[in-house]
Formats: C-alpha cells, structure tokens, sequence
C-alpha cells in the first residue's frame, strides 16, 4: 500500500476535530500548532568553518535515503554543529553555523530535508529546525515562541512531514477526560490498562493520572505528583475528570504548575496545515517514534523514568487502541512491520533486561498478541533500529556495559491464511548475524538504508566518538571522524579500564570499570578519583571521557562504580535505591571505595570523589555521610536539598523525580534526611562545585547554597559558574575549563 501524505493525514483531521465528541465533551486545548520561521542560510563549506579542535568528537548521524551520505553532530569547530557529507569521503559541510548546540539529526526519508534539535545557550529549552542538504531553507519548525521547547519525532515514510513534540505551561488549569477505544487490548497490558493512559489524549481527551497497582509498596510512600487516583471511565467513552492539580497543594509547595505536551505532523515547506497527533497534560515525555506506512497509526513514547511505556494511536480519530510498557534509555523505542500489523518494541515488559518484542495488530491497531522475538540473557537491548523497508533491523545489546550488534531479518506476524498459508502466525526474528565491533560501546545506530550496511556512532575508552559504515566483512571510520592515533594528543597515553566487581555490605554485587595511570606499578597504592555517574539510572561505561584521561596524566587513578539504581543489571538492581534505598546508594560508594583500597589499588589516605547530575548529589552525599573517607570533592551540577530542588526545577523533570526519591509534600521528611544540606555540618574538606549558569535541570542554587554553608563553617569551597552552559557542558572552551580546573583541584588537594 502506498504511504500516506501529511496532505491526506490533515483533511481526515480535520474531520475528526470538527466531529461532536459523546456526551458533549470538548476537546483538551493543545499547545499551539507551530509554525516555521525561516532563517537565513548560515551554512558554510569544510575549509571556511574553524577548526578549533584536531582531536574531535562526531555522533549522532542519519543517513540519506541512499544510505551513502550522513548528517550528523560534530564539534570540530568548539561547539556541536550539523554538519553533512558522503560516508565514504573527505569533503563535509557545515550546514548550520550558528552557536547553538545541536543534539538530534534527522535526515527525512525523501532526501530533501534534515531536521535537527538545537539547544540555544546551552540550556534544557530545545527548538526544532530544518534545513535543505545543501544548507539553504534553514528554518524553526517549533520551539521558537518565547518559554516554549520543543523535541524532534520521526518522518512520514515519504518525507512529507516531520512529527515534533512541542510544550509549553497552559496559562489555566482544565479539565481532564479520556477516551479509549473499547476492547482493544488495553485491559492485559500487564496491568497498564486505562490507567496505563493516564493523563493522555488525542483529539477526544485526556486521562487522569494513576498509579500501577504495586506502585507505592514499591517506593515506599512516595507517589507521583499531579492528578489524584480517581475511578476509571467506562470504555470507550469521553468521561469528565477532575482538575489535574491535586486539590491540597499550596503555592511553595513544590508540585510543579501543569504543563501540556502536544505531537504535531509539520511540513517543513509550510503546505500543509499542522496536524495534531497527540496532546497530555502534566507529561513528563512525549514523542512520537514511528507512523504506519498507510498513514493509519502513529507510536508513541511516553511517561516519566522508570514507568515509560509506548502507545499506538489510532491517527484516523485519535484513539489509543494499545499500551505496552517500554524500558528506558533510548527514546526510539521501535516502528511498525510494512503492512502496519506487526509492531517491533525494545522492551523490559516483565522482565529484568529489556528485549526486543513483537506485538501483533488488528485491523483497528489493537493488540492481539505479544512474544518476545530476541533476548540475551545477563545483558539487555540497548538500541534498536530498522532499516527503510521495515524488514531487517540491527539490535545493539548492552552486555556488562560493552555493546554487541546484529543484524537479523524482521518476519512479522501472519494474520490470515490469504497468502497461502495454514493462518495466523506469531512475528519471529531470522537468523542474526553478528557483527564484530572496532570500539567497545555503540552510541547511535542509524535507521539505515539496508541492514547489512548500518551507519553507527562509536566510543571506546582509546577513542574519540566518531561514526563508523560497516558493511558485511569491514569496519571502516569515516574519514572525518577522529583517527585513534588523535584520540588524545599530548604526551599521555589512553588508558584501557579494567571491570570491577565490588560487593555492598548488604551483600549486593556492584560493578564499574577502574582506569590505572600509565607507568605505576600494580603493587603501588595510588592517588584516586572515584567518579559517580549520573541519572541514577545511567552507566558506567569504558568510552573515552576527557576528564578521566586529564587526571590519568597527572598520575591519579580512576575508579568510576556503578553503585544501586544503575542500569545495565537488570529492573532490581536499577530501583534497589528506590525510597530508603537512597540510604544504602551513599554507602555502596563507600563500599566501592573500600574495595578499590582492599585490591591494593588505591591509598585510603588520597581519596576523592566527583559526579554529575544525581552523581553531584551523591558525591556532595558521600562527603557528609562518609566524613573521613574522601580528601576533597568535586560535585558537577548536584542536588544538595530536595526541598529547593522540587521547587526550582522543571516541573516534568520533578515528575519523573518524584518516582526516583520520593514526593515533595508526601515524603518531605525522608527527603530532608537524604538532602546533604540537613548534614553539612559533618562536612570536613574542601570542595569545588561546579554549575552551569542555564541549568534548569538541577539549578545552579543547589550548589550556591552548599558552597556558602560550607564557607560558613569554616570549611574551604569554591563555586566554578560556566556561561553559556545548562545541565550539559556542550563547549569545547567550557569542557577544557571544567577538566584542568578539577584536576587542578584535585591533584592540589590529593598529592600536594
């Protein structure tokens, strides 16, 4: 069947959004359509852009409909940037100069646009633009209005169209329905159901916010913030709700204002009218992965971490007609089989590593089946892709934190017996054929022309990030990725880490990887830097960090654990640090630290601790809980008080986590107990905060507020602001600053 233009997709639309809803319900207001703005043309050729770094950085890439050219993120030139150029040559082009951070590429399956997210200033508020191959019709498509973000989705399959999320905080509170189409699949989904659309809508509402059953014998008393638990509405039809907001909350109360997240279709040549996909209130996520090759269906992602699942919307009315729970990480999840009747998901739908899961269709897109299609044991699908044709995909497996790919044919699922066949018949994955990896953890695999030939992005711990072609029997590097040899110019060699296997106190097997300076012997206690991630749901893993090399060169080890609540070991491991469970994530540090000195690695009197994100809270929690344990600390970007945090924060980033610690109001004593602020007298070495000016993720007041404390007490702290920057250090400028300013902290503090 051929695809569907956006055309087609906006006159059926129409029709639906003028239909009378049952009852008389009104339609929740979306956020506004966007509407592109052109720009001018900023696009320059290879030899007129700066190249202010020879050992760079290139990820992110999306191919042509060819498959022979890449667009992709590159920061050559001292900040992230688009840039474009054949896979196989030399010869690329800046294609947007402007200083703005780009951080998703997507080239449109017709050839004739690449959409691309930007990051202005470096803070969290995204905008979506798009520009033709040769640099010229650059445009916003959303984002641009004042307060407002917006995220990229997938293409149409004929490139008519681009699907992008847009949100912005409503001005008034209004009411909440929800609309569910009857007997399709949504009551044995695991126990998602009704509830497991909460807070959605299309056209016809939205959903009020619920809870799994389980949900708050699994996080102690915590609960999500927002819509109370309500009864659920009878099927099918359009039933008012109550006011999203729960009715006991209080201005300072640190429940976030609501805000809405709407899913358009948008013509990048402005021909067509915006389409309305998908419209929640209070969303924490929003995107949308795939459409149907017939124009029928649309999935989506959405929901806040550890509770995402995907939703197939029925595009004709706007109906979700399916609701499977998905796992986190990788925001694009899967797409659908060509005849739209097979749906491919990377999910960890009960189960302790997420797989790849094939779920079987209706005519009106309701589930009638689900099977797990692929599975590793130990290990879980980190990053799935299918090719152009629907038919082939390439499966990235996260094994101990080192990724294995395949490639394998996508059979789906068999219906009828029409085709000759005895009947219907569940979707299975063909024979896989493995292919062999020049660098340890894939990064990005893009949706390729064919399977056999997929374009990746790679990191390894003696490697720059750069994008790789493998077709069958080669690996080859693109040529304007950063060669090996460039890795790490200077006198300091890369450094291969080693896995670790420490064991918590309560008997918790733990992980990580430790990376031991060039020249020391092994019998020789060293300096060391234990490094936190962040998340806390992220990983450890053996890619080439810059800071870990600038301290490997100044003769400091690194220790970088993955303690309770990372992933990478399974759905247990990643919420052990649920609730209380945050007690016992401070002591696996410690623990980590520990058996560092127990290997006869490092010296228990040169210990120090740094993390970003909710490793800057860990590191600033390390320091108080443990006093005597670590030299100094460096705490990047940390939550040092719940309390401030949930107030100041984005209100979808204190939805998602309320999940992760706990609610502001509900949990507000065990959140103080946790928030190292309440034990900053117990504080006894220097520490170096660092912040980025925009963050508004975690905002740069948590670390003022523990600086000033510190100073206060007598004890030595620094506070180190980075303009331009948000919760992510993207310049290059910025990023050299932060590595020699820590080394140069630590190494005063540890050896001087």
């Amino acid at each position: 069947m051929p695809a569907v233009r956006a055309t087609d997709v906006v006159d059926r639309a129409r029709s639906v959004l003028a239909t009378e809803l049952p009852d008389g319900a009104r339609p929740v207001t979306a956020q506004p359509a966007p509407d592109p703005v052109s720009l001018p043309d900023t696009a320059v050729p290879q030899e007129g852009a700066p190249r202010l770094l020879v050992s760079h950085g290139c990820w992110y890439p999306s191919v042509d409909p060819g498959g022979r050219n890449a667009a992709f993120v590159c920061d050559r030139a001292g900040v992230p940037q688009l840039w474009a150029g054949p896979v196989d040559g030399d010869v690329v082009h800046l294609l947007d100069a402007d200083p703005h951070p780009v951080t998703e590429v997507s080239w449109s399956p017709d050839g004739r646009w690449i959409a691309y997210t930007i990051a202005p200033g470096g803070g969290e508020h995204t905008r979506v633009l798009c520009v033709r191959p040769d640099g010229t019709g650059r445009r916003i498509l959303a984002g641009g209005e004042p307060g407002s973000s917006a995220h990229l989705g997938c293409w149409t399959h004929d490139g008519s169209a681009v699907a992008v999320t847009v949100a912005e905080a409503p001005a008034q509170h209004l009411p909440v329905t929800v609309a569910v189409e009857p007997d399709l699949g949504l009551a044995d989904t695991g126990g998602i159901g009704v509830a497991g659309v909460a807070g959605f809508s299309g056209a016809a509402g939205a959903a009020a916010a619920s809870h799994p059953e389980g949900w708050t014998t699994r996080d102690g008393r915590a609960t999500l913030l927002g819509t109370p638990p309500r009864a659920e509405p009878r099927p099918g039809r359009v039933a008012p709700g109550l006011p999203a907001v729960s009715p006991d909350a209080r201005p300072g109360s640190g429940e976030p204002s609501p805000r809405t997240l709407s899913a358009y279709l948008v013509d990048p040549d402005g021909s067509a009218a915006p389409v309305l996909l998908a419209s929640e209130r209070e969303a924490a996520t929003l995107r949308v992965c795939d459409l149907s090759r017939d124009g029928r269906l649309a999935l989506l992602r959405r929901g806040p971490r550890g509770r995402r699942e995907s939703l197939v919307v029925r595009i004709r009315d706007l109906r979700v007609t399916c609701s499977v729970p998905v796992a986190d990480g990788d925001p694009w999840i899967g797409g659908f089989a060509p005849d739209g009747r097979t749906l491919w998901l990377r999910s960890d739908h009960a189960r302790e590593y997420a797989a790849l899961y094939a779920v079987r269709l209706g005519p009106r897109g309701q589930r009638l089946g689900l099977t797990v299609a692929s599975q590793r044991d130990g290990g879980g699908l980190e990053l799935l892709a299918l090719d152009r044709n629907g038919r082939s995909g390439v499966l990235s497996w996260n094994m101990r934190g080192v990724s294995e790919l395949e490639v394998a044919p996508l059979v789906p699922a068999r219906t009828d017996g029409t085709d000759g066949t005895d009947g219907p018949a569940e979707a299975a994955v063909g024979p896989a054929r493995a292919v062999p990896l020049p660098h340890e953890v894939v990064t990005r695999v893009a949706a390729p022309a064919l399977a056999d030939a997929p374009l990746l992005a790679l990191s390894g711990s003696q490697r720059r990030p750069g994008v790789w072609w493998l077709p069958p029997g080669t690996a080859l590097r693109t040529p304007w990725s950063s060669r090996d040899e460039d890795a790490a110019p200077g006198s300091h060699p890369t450094v291969r880490p080693v896995p670790m296997r420490p064991v918590a106190r309560d008997g918790l097997g733990l992980g990580g990887w430790y990376y031991r300076a060039a020249g020391r012997s092994l019998a020789e206690p060293a300096p060391c830097v234990l490094h936190l991630h962040g998340g806390p749901e992220e990983q450890e893993r053996p890619v080439f960090e810059p800071l870990f090399h600038e301290l490997l060169g100044r003769g400091l080890d690194v220790f970088a654990p993955d303690v309770r609540g990372s992933s990478g070991y399974g759905r247990s491991f990643v919420d052990a640090d649920l609730g209380r469970g945050r007690f016992a994530a401070i002591d696996d540090v410690a623990d980590c630290a520990a058996h560092a000195v127990l290997a006869g690695l490092a010296d228990p009197r040169r210990l120090a601790v740094i993390g970003h994100s909710y490793g800057g809270y860990l590191a600033l929690a390390s320091l108080v809980w443990h006093p005597d344990l670590f030299r100094t600390g460096v705490p990047v970007c940390g939550m040092s008080d719940f309390a401030t945090f949930f107030a100041g924060t984005e209100p979808w980033i204190a939805q998602s986590a309320a999940h992760k610690y706990g609610h502001p109001e509900r949990d507000r004593e065990l959140l103080r107990s946790l928030s190292p602020m309440s034990r900053i007298d117990a504080l006894r070495v220097p520490v170096l905060a660092v912040h980025g000016e925009h963050d508004t993720n975690v905002p740069p007041g948590e670390s003022e507020q523990f600086v000033r404390a510190a100073r206060e007490r007598g004890v030595e702290a620094e506070l180190l602001v980075l303009r331009d920057e948000g919760h992510y250090f993207r310049r290059a400028d910025n990023r050299r600053t932060f590595r020699r300013a820590t080394a140069d902290w630590i190494q005063r503090h540890l050896t001087g």
